[in-house]
């Protein structure tokens, strides 16, 4: 017997999570820090997938997760086409989905509120959460990250950075790396219409996260 678990189920047991989807460079990750602060809730960055134990994934159920075990080094993946690296991510979010959903299910236990920056698709959000729950985050214009990526001042962007000066045409493979963001591919999330509130980066130079902040609090009903 296949193991299938219903809908409703996963929503009642993620009944106090609250997730944050969108565009790169929207502001998710700095949101849902603000946001996990200001209001006492358990924080799950976007990769907060990795505490299942690598060692427990499989090769075959879960080829994107396993990838990085198995290629030649960094400079294979920083070089892959965008069509190629679109199909691993869209495999790999896939894959992630399943962990995700169990973890937070784990989390949900406390009974404290939880806010996840998630790469988990806007189908699958309205089978397992409400209107109320979620929020986009989107930039205009929405391929912003391919020019200011590199401009976040976080350990993984200069992690990246490092290793594509290694590579043998570090010029070359930054172009690729950025190319990536401009890509689009045949089947494609629009996330200006996927049916949940949204809200519109379009300053990228004035501070402006407490008015996100408040808007989204708001949104998310935190507010008293």
């Amino acid at each position: 017997m296949k193991i299938q678990i219903s809908d409703n189920l996963i929503k009642h047991y993620l009944r106090n999570v609250y997730f944050i989807n969108g565009h790169s460079y929207a502001g998710k990750s700095t949101m849902a820090k603000m946001l996990s602060k200001r209001y006492d809730m358990i924080f799950c960055g976007e990769n907060y997938h990795d505490v299942f134990p690598r060692e427990k994934l499989s090769r075959w159920k879960q080829p994107g997760l396993c990838y990085f075990d198995t290629m030649s080094g960094w400079e294979e993946w920083l070089n892959m086409s965008p069509e190629e690296h679109w199909q691993w991510t869209h495999n790999t979010s896939t894959e992630c989905v399943e962990i995700e959903i169990l973890e937070l299910t784990k989390l949900s236990a406390s009974g404290k509120k939880i806010i996840v920056d998630t790469n988990i698709p806007p189908d699958v959000l309205h089978e397992i959460s409400d209107y109320n729950h979620v929020a986009i985050m989107l930039c205009d214009p929405p391929d912003i990250c391919a020019t200011r990526f590199f401009d976040r001042d976080d350990p993984d962007k200069k992690f990246m950075l490092e290793q594509i000066k290694k590579c043998k045409d570090p010029e070359t493979t930054l172009k690729n790396f950025n190319s990536w963001a401009l890509y689009h591919p045949p089947v494609e999330i629009d996330w200006s219409n996927t049916g949940f509130f949204t809200h519109t980066r379009s300053d990228f130079d004035t501070d402006t996260r407490e008015e996100t902040l408040e808007i989204l609090a708001r949104h998310f009903g935190l507010t008293k």
